[in-house]
C-alpha cells in the first residue's frame, strides 16, 4: 500500500492513467474510493490521476488533534513534493474544494489549473447544510446504525432523479461502507469546514478555475458555486441541472469531459 511521508504523517495515495498529473482532493468523510471507477476511468486517458486519503481517513495516518483547512492544504502540497511533482492540475470537491482554494492561494505556482466542485468559500452569501438535514444526519450517526447513516448520505448527496433508480443504491452503499471513518475524524473535519473562509481572498486568485456545481446540491447548495465564480477573476462556471452534491458520481462522463476540455487549455 503506497504511502508518502508528509509533515510527520503518512498519506495513502494511488496513481493511474497517463498524461499531465491531476491531483484529486476528496471531501468530508470520503476516501479515495469515493471517486468511483467510472469517473476515474474517464479521466485516465488524459491525465495521470493521483487520488489519496486525507489525514485521519482510510489508509492515511489517524488523527486525534484539531486541524484546519490550511493544514490539509499543506498536507496536499507536501504530497506533491513527496511525489516529485512541481506542478499539477488540481481538482477539489466539497471540503476538498476548500483545501484546493487554500492550496491555490498559498502556492499558485504549483497549479496548472484548478477545478472546484460543489464547494464553499465562507463569508457573506455562503450556505452550509440546512439545519434540518444536519440534524437528520447527526441523529443517524448517533444511532450507531451504519445502514441508516448510508441511507441518509444517499438522500443528501444524490439528486431525486438519480435516486429514482433504486438499483443504483447498492453501488453507492458498497462505496460508502468500504472505509470506516472514525466519528472523531468527522467531527474534526466539520470544525475545519465551518471555520473556512477564503471569501475576501478569492479575487486575488488568478489561476484559471473551472467551477462545477449541481442545482440539486443539498450539502453545499448551488448558490455557493455562483458566488465562488463571481469572486474569481478567471472562472468558468459549469452548472449541472438536476444534479446533486456528488455530481461526478451522477454524471461521471460529463464531469470528466468538462475537466478534460478545460484543464489542458489552461495549462
Amino acid at each position: 500500500m503506497p504511502t508518502a511521508g508528509v509533515g510527520g504523517i503518512e498519506l495513502f495515495y494511488e496513481r493511474s492513467g497517463g498524461g499531465d498529473p491531476l491531483l484529486l482532493i476528496q471531501g468530508m468523510s470520503a476516501a479515495h474510493q469515493s471517486w468511483g471507477r467510472p469517473f476515474l476511468a474517464a479521466l485516465e486517458d488524459s491525465f495521470e490521476c493521483i487520488v489519496f486519503d486525507n489525514r485521519g481517513i482510510g489508509g492515511s495516518s489517524p488523527t486525534e488533534h484539531p486541524f484546519t483547512i490550511a493544514e490539509l492544504a499543506a498536507d496536499t502540497c507536501g504530497l506533491l513534493d513527496a511525489l516529485g511533482l512541481d506542478r499539477a492540475h488540481v481538482l477539489g470537491i466539497s471540503m476538498g474544494g476548500m483545501v484546493a482554494q487554500q492550496l491555490a492561494l498559498v502556492h499558485p505556482e504549483r497549479l496548472l489549473s484548478l477545478t472546484l466542485g460543489c464547494t464553499y468559500c465562507g463569508g457573506p452569501g455562503s450556505l452550509l447544510l440546512d439545519p434540518a438535514d444536519f440534524q437528520n444526519l447527526a441523529e443517524a450517526m448517533a444511532s450507531g446504525d451504519r445502514e441508516r447513516v448510508v441511507r441518509v448520505m444517499w438522500e443528501l448527496n444524490l439528486s431525486p432523479g438519480f435516486r429514482a433508480d433504486e438499483s443504483r443504491f447498492a453501488e453507492f452503499a458498497a462505496m460508502a461502507q468500504s472505509v470506516q471513518v472514525p466519528e472523531e475524524t468527522m467531527k474534526l473535519q466539520m470544525q475545519a469546514v465551518v471555520t473556512h473562509d477564503t471569501h475576501a481572498r478569492l479575487p486575488e486568485l488568478e489561476t484559471p478555475t473551472l467551477v462545477i456545481h449541481g442545482t440539486d446540491d443539498r450539502v453545499l447548495p448551488y448558490p455557493n458555486g455562483e458566488l465562488i465564480a463571481s469572486l474569481l477573476p478567471n472562472a468558468n462556471l459549469q452548472t449541472l441541472t438536476d444534479t446533486g452534491h456528488m455530481f461526478w458520481w451522477e454524471q461521471p462522463t460529463r464531469s470528466a469531459e468538462l475537466i478534460r476540455a478545460y484543464a489542458p487549455a489552461s495549462a
